[in-house]
């Protein structure tokens, strides 16, 4: 049985690997065209070292991180409320106004930061998985797997209607609004000569710029998190079920974990090689790209997912000098995540060092060790010092409505 100090660190473990996994695939959205995301041949680069590299990622990274990532959301859910009631307050206010400060970090981020903002998802994720917290851990994942399942459903309708726009849009004398739903949808991953230079150009241009282009699209936003929310809540759920079960706070035995990691990780990598497979005999058919990897991938990279926390949660029981550095990553995901988006855009916008649009997609990864060393060099001994990251004490008092004690009043030993 692992100490409650052990499993708290299990938790900040598996959330530090993540946020790391996620910059390193966020990291394409920010150097380039969104269409060079999902279809390497849109632009930056799919063959050699570049295929090699977009190949890793799918196999190893994308989805997993993510989901991870939404599945510690969810236990971290049921272990701020527990804390809260223990020290006498209301667990369903403190709750509340957590995903509502959120929201207004997320709403602030994308619209002043960067269009690829995840924490307006999570905040009104949170808000409706939160309803289902005391349910057993049964039905936690009976639920869980009936969202991830609506979310499927939702992207096979949706496929579908992109399968018809193709097939309209590409007929012998189709109409021009029959050309402009496809290019409105997911036409736009095949972008023009011309898109791709008004893409530079903006954001090459000025901050204000962006800012207002942000603000013009401001519906997107919207639209990101409805189509994205059943998936979403579903992993939180399983990240409570995860927490209930003692599986993510690390109160398995470690036979038990590898038994689930030599069965889960092999299962999620045979999914994933089929789809980058599929994905390159394919020469990227981008209707065949989204629905491998949003519909058909989706219980492969879940299952993956619980893999790789199976792995990470022995690998956290000696806490080592790698490991504190990871878990301290994790208790400053908020920061971290925030700090990323910074990082990323000063290099690649035009308000900063302007290299968007101009390196290829191994090149343009080539700043993710770099982020990832920031990570792990400042998080630890800010934590000596301070009990929270920055922006995680920024949201605690705002949440709380009081300014939160910063300063930890006996240091903790450096290592």
């Amino acid at each position: 049985m692992a100490t409650s100090s052990d499993r708290i660190f299990s938790l900040d473990m598996i959330r530090g690997v993540a946020v790391m996994g996620i910059f390193s695939v966020n990291i394409i959205a920010f150097a380039m065209i969104d269409g060079a995301y999902f279809n390497p041949s849109a632009y930056g680069g799919w063959h050699g070292a570049d295929l090699g590299l977009w190949a890793t990622n799918m196999l190893l990274i994308d989805g997993k991180m993510r989901t991870l990532f939404s599945m510690l959301f969810g236990a971290s859910t049921l272990l701020v409320i527990e804390r809260a009631e223990a020290g006498r307050l209301s667990g369903p206010k403190v709750h509340i106004r957590r995903m509502l400060v959120l929201l207004g970090f997320g709403l602030i981020h994308f619209y002043l930061i960067w269009f690829g903002d995840i924490l307006v998802l999570y905040a009104c994720s949170g808000l409706i998985a939160f309803l289902f917290r005391k349910l057993p851990v049964q039905r936690l994942v009976a639920l869980g797997a009936s969202f991830l399942l609506v979310g499927m459903l939702l992207f096979s309708g949706f496929m579908f209607s992109q399968y018809q726009a193709d097939i309209a849009a590409h007929a012998p004398g189709a109409t021009q609004q029959a050309i402009k739903e496809w290019n409105d949808g997911l036409g736009n991953f095949f972008p023009t000569a011309a898109e791709i230079a008004k893409d530079k150009a903006l954001h090459l241009g000025t901050w204000l710029n962006l800012v207002k282009d942000n603000l013009d699209h401001w519906k997107r936003i919207i639209g990101n998190t409805l189509v994205f929310m059943p998936d979403t809540i579903g992993l939180m759920l399983l990240g409570m079920a995860g927490y209930k079960s003692g599986f993510l706070t690390g109160e398995w035995d470690d036979a038990a974990y590898a038994r689930v990691a030599r069965i889960a990780i092999p299962i999620g990598l045979a999914a994933c090689a089929c789809i980058v497979a599929y994905d390159i005999m394919s020469n990227f058919y981008i209707i065949g790209v989204f629905a491998a990897f949003v519909i058909l991938a989706t219980p492969f990279i879940t299952i993956m997912a619980f893999g790789y926390a199976a792995l990470i949660i022995p690998l956290s029981r000696g806490q080592g000098w790698l490991a504190r550095r990871i878990a301290a990553a994790g208790r400053s995901a908020f920061t971290n995540y925030l700090g990323t988006s910074l990082i990323a855009t000063f290099v690649f916008y035009g308000w900063g060092l302007g290299l968007y649009g101009s390196v290829s997609r191994w090149q343009a990864w080539l700043l993710v060790p770099v982020v990832w060393a920031i990570m792990l060099t400042w998080s630890k001994p800010w934590l000596e010092h301070f009990q929270y990251g920055p922006l995680e004490w920024a949201w605690r008092s705002l949440a709380r409505g009081k300014w939160q004690p910063m300063r930890r009043e006996t240091l903790l030993p450096a290592a």
